[in-house]
């Protein structure tokens, strides 16, 4: 449709008209104002027709022109994806040609290395040397799995293989490079089992010389990563115990002395316990055994579970205390009981040191009188209902610990207190 409301619509008529007068052969057509000459009903039925005819071809104009633009912008959504597969491909030969280049740089090292030093290098040179190939490997190894790590997962997948591929290669070549200049020294890998002349045991002495994805690695299983790193704990808390020992003197040597001067009138002496956690128990135990004349019915471990069972069967009677001697956190979502439970747990199955609550505790269990000496606070007792009367002027029947405030600075301690 023809817009003739304005300027442009009257423009366009005009135009209109004078195509229609050009078909017709005959001069322009006056435009739409002015006054029209006379027309014969024949005439006005060609214009007519050439209108039609010029609506039709500007209907197909504007079709094929859809037609173009759709095709252009298919052309402009394959170079997108044509654009995006290079980029893969770069991404994905990228590393595998820096790992050409730092195979290369290493190979020029060496003759860098080799040119310089024509004398003969030394073992221990040549070692150097080999840890710092091993580490250069390793730092791109790193520098690979990184540019590996980019685009979708199912790339991700295929860049990774060819990476862990790569390694290896990179990591065969430079140990059969490194055991060819050890042979050069005289180090065979065939030897009779002398040390000197073993080549893999060489080898193994050069540091750092474990690079990933060696198949012959041994697997470490997560039982004995737990208990490698408890026993690595334990030694450095003996570690810490020793300096804490050469270095805290003060506090501790008052204490003993004071402990000393108490404990020597009934003939009494302090016999040390393994500050591992466990004392208390481990001094319940020890006078359990002193008290039977041989071995002791319960061991330490049996203890804490004794220790913990009664806690929860009469948690009434310790929550009490569990709450001044514990302090609990507010924004904590667990219920009272629920920590208690849980500090029960840690009782039986940790090795948290036992206080007052686990003392009241075993002397209800033991049905035993305890005596707690101390150098640095009065001394307490525990269980006196459980006291006989004839044992009322001595301690011959009852469970004597000593309680160290200052033993280390790690912690409370408790020892067993034995005959002199």
């Amino acid at each position: 449709m023809l817009k003739v409301g304005s300027n442009t619509g009257l423009h366009e008529c005009t135009t209109f008209f004078c195509h229609c007068a050009e078909l017709q052969g005959s001069k322009p057509a006056t435009p739409p104002g002015s006054n029209p000459p006379a027309v014969s009903s024949s005439s006005s039925l060609q214009i007519r027709c050439g209108s039609e005819d010029l609506l039709t071809r500007s209907v197909l104009a504007r079709s094929l022109a859809g037609r173009l633009l759709h095709r252009s912008s298919l052309l402009r959504r394959r170079r997108r994806r044509v654009l995006s597969v290079h980029c893969l491909i770069c991404r994905t030969v990228g590393p595998m040609e820096d790992s050409q280049e730092i195979e290369k740089q290493v190979q020029e090292e060496v003759i860098s290395d080799n040119g310089t030093e024509k004398k003969q290098e030394t073992r221990d040179e040549m070692l150097s040397r080999h840890r710092k190939e091993i580490s250069q490997l390793q730092k791109k190894e790193i520098e690979m799995k990184k540019a590996a790590a980019r685009g979708s997962k199912a790339e991700q997948k295929a860049k990774k293989k060819q990476v862990e591929d790569e390694v290896t290669r990179l990591s065969a070549n430079l140990k059969e490079k490194h055991a060819k200049e050890l042979a050069e020294l005289g180090y065979s890998s065939g030897g009779n089992g002398n040390e000197k002349g073993n080549l893999d045991s060489l080898i193994k002495a050069i540091a750092g010389v474990s690079v990933a994805n060696q198949p012959d690695r041994a697997r470490v299983s997560k039982a004995q990563q737990k208990r490698d790193r408890r026993a690595q704990q334990e030694a450095e808390r003996e570690q810490r115990i020793q300096a804490e020992q050469s270095d805290t003197i003060s506090d501790r040597t008052i204490e003993n002395e004071k402990l000393e001067k108490k404990l020597k009138p009934l003939g009494l002496t302090v016999c040390e316990i393994k500050p591992d956690g466990h004392c208390l128990y481990r001094a319940v135990e020890d006078q359990l055994a002193l008290l039977s004349g041989g071995r002791s019915p319960h061991t330490y471990q049996e203890l804490r579970e004794m220790a913990a069972a009664y806690m929860r069967k009469n948690s009434a009677e310790f929550l009490p205390f569990f709450l001044s001697e514990n302090l609990i956190e507010d924004d904590s979502d667990e219920t009272l009981a629920q920590k208690f439970e849980n500090y029960c747990k840690e009782v039986e199955s940790t090795a948290l040191w036992g206080g007052q609550l686990e003392l009241g505790a075993l002397t209800h269990c033991l049905k035993k009188h305890i005596m707690i000496f101390s150098g640095s606070f009065p001394d307490v007792e525990m269980g006196k209902e459980y006291k006989s009367a004839a044992a009322t002027a001595s301690l011959s029947s009852s469970i004597m610990l000593s309680y160290h405030k200052h033993a280390f600075g790690l912690g409370e301690h408790y020892n067993s207190v034995v005959p002199a």
